[in-house]
């Protein structure tokens, strides 16, 4: 769990920064509704999808890493524990809470695993 701060999410998000919540794809599970949910290939790397019906933003399914973001916001019972920061180089909000700021993304996921100071 953490914080993008990426173009990409901030636009997707309306908002200047976007939580995160990064789940196994095979965790996901859609129980109804799996007909009204529409999908953007904005990358290779980030499969958008959101509700036809209402136009809410759903999730982001991450191909290349096997891994899903469920918006923090669509899951209110979750307990949000931020570990980090990505893509801190292009925030447009500076945050002072004491989590790593990394420039991109980590090293294990493809990224430079540079960390960017507060």
């Amino acid at each position: 769990m953490g914080y993008c701060h990426c173009d990409s999410c901030r636009r997707w998000s309306a908002g200047p920064v976007n939580a995160f919540s990064l789940w196994p794809t095979a965790s996901l599970e859609i129980l109804s509704g799996a007909d009204q949910v529409g999908e953007f290939h904005l990358t290779k790397q980030s499969y958008r999808k959101w509700c036809k019906q209402c136009g809410g933003h759903v999730f982001t399914n991450h191909p290349a890493w096997g891994l899903v973001d469920v918006y923090v916001a669509n899951l209110p019972d979750l307990k949000f524990e931020p570990a980090l920061h990505v893509h801190y180089q292009e925030s447009v909000l500076p945050v002072r809470d004491g989590l790593p700021k990394m420039n991109d993304v980590p090293a294990e996921m493809g990224g430079s695993g540079k960390t960017l100071p507060e």
